[in-house]
Protein backbone atom coordinates (compact mmCIF):
# COMPACT_ATOMS: atom_id res chain seq x y z
CA UNK A 1 0.00 0.00 0.00
CA UNK A 2 2.88 2.35 0.75
CA UNK A 3 4.21 1.96 -2.81
CA UNK A 4 0.80 2.82 -4.30
CA UNK A 5 0.46 5.88 -2.10
CA UNK A 6 3.95 7.07 -3.04
CA UNK A 7 3.19 6.68 -6.77
CA UNK A 8 -0.13 8.50 -6.33
CA UNK A 9 1.54 11.41 -4.55
CA UNK A 10 4.27 11.55 -7.18
CA UNK A 11 1.66 11.61 -9.97
CA UNK A 12 -0.34 14.31 -8.18
CA UNK A 13 2.75 16.51 -7.69
CA UNK A 14 3.78 16.07 -11.34
CA UNK A 15 0.28 16.97 -12.59
CA UNK A 16 0.17 20.09 -10.43
CA UNK A 17 3.61 21.17 -11.64
CA UNK A 18 2.55 20.79 -15.29
CA UNK A 19 -0.83 22.53 -14.92
CA UNK A 20 0.16 25.43 -12.66
CA UNK A 21 2.10 27.53 -15.24
CA UNK A 22 -0.92 27.62 -17.60
CA UNK A 23 -3.16 28.99 -14.83
CA UNK A 24 -0.71 31.80 -13.96
CA UNK A 25 -0.21 33.29 -17.45
CA UNK A 26 -2.21 36.42 -16.58
CA UNK A 27 -0.07 37.22 -13.53
CA UNK A 28 2.53 40.01 -13.68
CA UNK A 29 6.01 38.53 -14.05
CA UNK A 30 9.24 40.25 -12.97
CA UNK A 31 12.21 38.39 -14.39
CA UNK A 32 15.44 38.33 -12.36
CA UNK A 33 18.44 40.37 -13.50
CA UNK A 34 22.12 39.42 -13.30
CA UNK A 35 23.26 39.68 -9.69
CA UNK A 36 19.81 38.93 -8.21
CA UNK A 37 19.54 36.32 -5.44
CA UNK A 38 16.65 33.86 -5.17
CA UNK A 39 15.44 31.68 -2.31
CA UNK A 40 13.51 28.46 -2.93
CA UNK A 41 11.68 26.03 -0.68
CA UNK A 42 10.17 22.86 -2.09
CA UNK A 43 8.68 19.45 -1.41
CA UNK A 44 10.24 16.50 -3.13
CA UNK A 45 10.16 12.78 -3.56
CA UNK A 46 13.30 10.79 -4.17
CA UNK A 47 14.96 7.41 -4.39
CA UNK A 48 18.55 6.63 -3.46
CA UNK A 49 19.65 3.57 -5.39
CA UNK A 50 20.92 0.56 -3.49
CA UNK A 51 24.56 1.12 -4.53
CA UNK A 52 27.58 2.64 -2.86
CA UNK A 53 28.22 3.06 0.84
CA UNK A 54 24.95 4.73 1.84
CA UNK A 55 22.52 3.35 -0.75
CA UNK A 56 21.50 0.45 1.47
CA UNK A 57 20.59 2.79 4.35
CA UNK A 58 18.05 4.76 2.35
CA UNK A 59 15.17 3.87 0.09
CA UNK A 60 12.43 5.99 -1.41
CA UNK A 61 10.41 8.69 0.26
CA UNK A 62 9.26 12.27 0.54
CA UNK A 63 11.45 15.13 1.64
CA UNK A 64 11.90 18.89 1.56
CA UNK A 65 14.62 21.17 0.36
CA UNK A 66 15.87 24.74 0.51
CA UNK A 67 17.98 26.39 -2.22
CA UNK A 68 19.77 29.68 -2.61
CA UNK A 69 20.24 30.78 -6.24
CA UNK A 70 22.42 33.49 -7.69
CA UNK A 71 21.53 34.81 -11.15
CA UNK A 72 24.66 34.97 -13.28
CA UNK A 73 25.37 37.32 -16.16
CA UNK A 74 23.73 36.56 -19.48
CA UNK A 75 25.34 34.51 -22.23
CA UNK A 76 27.36 35.96 -25.07
CA UNK A 77 25.52 36.93 -28.25
CA UNK A 78 28.70 37.38 -30.28
CA UNK A 79 32.46 36.96 -30.04
CA UNK A 80 34.87 39.18 -31.97
CA UNK A 81 38.48 38.34 -32.83
CA UNK A 82 40.62 41.24 -34.06
CA UNK A 83 43.99 40.14 -35.43
CA UNK A 84 46.50 42.97 -35.96
CA UNK A 85 49.90 42.02 -37.26
CA UNK A 86 52.44 41.84 -40.02
CA UNK A 87 52.07 39.49 -42.98
CA UNK A 88 54.95 38.81 -45.36
CA UNK A 89 54.27 37.49 -48.89
CA UNK A 90 56.47 35.62 -51.35
CA UNK A 91 55.00 36.03 -54.83
CA UNK A 92 55.65 33.80 -57.84
CA UNK A 93 54.93 34.56 -61.51
CA UNK A 94 54.61 38.31 -61.00
CA UNK A 95 54.87 39.01 -64.74
CA UNK A 96 51.94 36.74 -65.62
CA UNK A 97 48.18 37.28 -65.47
CA UNK A 98 47.91 34.88 -62.45
CA UNK A 99 50.32 35.42 -59.57
CA UNK A 100 50.78 32.73 -56.91
CA UNK A 101 51.74 33.57 -53.34
CA UNK A 102 52.73 32.17 -49.96
CA UNK A 103 52.40 34.14 -46.73
CA UNK A 104 53.51 34.03 -43.10
CA UNK A 105 52.55 36.39 -40.31
CA UNK A 106 52.56 37.17 -36.62
CA UNK A 107 50.60 39.65 -34.53
CA UNK A 108 48.29 40.52 -31.65
CA UNK A 109 44.93 38.76 -31.22
CA UNK A 110 42.21 40.51 -29.20
CA UNK A 111 39.02 38.59 -28.33
CA UNK A 112 35.92 40.27 -26.86
CA UNK A 113 32.37 39.04 -26.22
CA UNK A 114 29.15 41.03 -26.45
CA UNK A 115 26.57 39.84 -23.90
CA UNK A 116 22.78 39.87 -24.19
CA UNK A 117 22.63 42.76 -21.71
CA UNK A 118 24.97 44.80 -24.02
CA UNK A 119 27.91 44.43 -21.65
CA UNK A 120 31.28 43.74 -23.33
CA UNK A 121 33.74 41.26 -21.79
CA UNK A 122 37.42 41.77 -22.58
CA UNK A 123 39.05 39.67 -19.85
CA UNK A 124 38.41 36.18 -18.49
CA UNK A 125 37.96 32.70 -19.95
CA UNK A 126 37.68 32.78 -23.74
CA UNK A 127 38.43 36.50 -24.04
CA UNK A 128 41.44 38.81 -23.67
CA UNK A 129 44.69 39.54 -25.46
CA UNK A 130 46.97 36.95 -27.00
CA UNK A 131 48.93 36.55 -30.19
CA UNK A 132 48.73 34.67 -33.46
CA UNK A 133 50.96 33.15 -36.10
CA UNK A 134 49.70 32.45 -39.61
CA UNK A 135 50.65 30.73 -42.86
CA UNK A 136 48.77 30.79 -46.13
CA UNK A 137 48.76 30.65 -49.87
CA UNK A 138 46.71 31.76 -52.82
CA UNK A 139 46.43 33.27 -56.25
CA UNK A 140 45.80 36.71 -57.67
CA UNK A 141 44.29 36.76 -61.16
CA UNK A 142 44.14 40.05 -63.06
CA UNK A 143 40.73 40.61 -64.66
CA UNK A 144 40.82 44.08 -66.20
CA UNK A 145 43.47 46.83 -66.13
CA UNK A 146 44.82 46.84 -62.53
CA UNK A 147 41.87 44.94 -60.98
CA UNK A 148 42.55 41.41 -59.70
CA UNK A 149 40.60 38.58 -58.08
CA UNK A 150 42.33 37.28 -54.93
CA UNK A 151 41.61 33.69 -53.81
CA UNK A 152 43.47 32.41 -50.75
CA UNK A 153 43.63 29.87 -47.93
CA UNK A 154 45.03 30.76 -44.52
CA UNK A 155 45.70 29.05 -41.19
CA UNK A 156 46.07 30.96 -37.89
CA UNK A 157 47.17 29.57 -34.55
CA UNK A 158 45.64 31.94 -31.99
CA UNK A 159 47.31 31.60 -28.57
CA UNK A 160 44.99 32.91 -25.83
CA UNK A 161 45.04 32.19 -22.07
CA UNK A 162 47.58 29.33 -22.43
CA UNK A 163 45.49 27.55 -25.10
CA UNK A 164 46.02 27.26 -28.85
CA UNK A 165 42.99 27.82 -31.08
CA UNK A 166 43.08 26.79 -34.75
CA UNK A 167 41.48 29.06 -37.38
CA UNK A 168 41.15 28.15 -41.06
CA UNK A 169 40.03 30.78 -43.59
CA UNK A 170 39.08 30.71 -47.27
CA UNK A 171 38.84 34.18 -48.81
CA UNK A 172 37.85 35.73 -52.12
CA UNK A 173 38.19 39.43 -52.83
CA UNK A 174 38.95 42.14 -55.35
CA UNK A 175 42.26 44.00 -55.38
CA UNK A 176 42.83 47.35 -57.11
CA UNK A 177 46.39 48.52 -57.69
CA UNK A 178 47.10 52.21 -58.14
CA UNK A 179 49.58 52.29 -61.05
CA UNK A 180 51.51 55.05 -62.86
Amino acid sequence: MSGRMNRFLLGLATSAALLLPGRCLGAKVVLPSPGDIGFAGFAQYGTLLNQGEIGEQFGSGPGFGVRLRYRMHTAATSTTLIATGLEMYQMFGTRTRTTRMLSAGVGLAQVTQKLKDNETLSAGPGVGDGFYVSVGGGTETFLWQSWALDLSLRYQAVILNDTTNHDFQITAGLVFYVTD
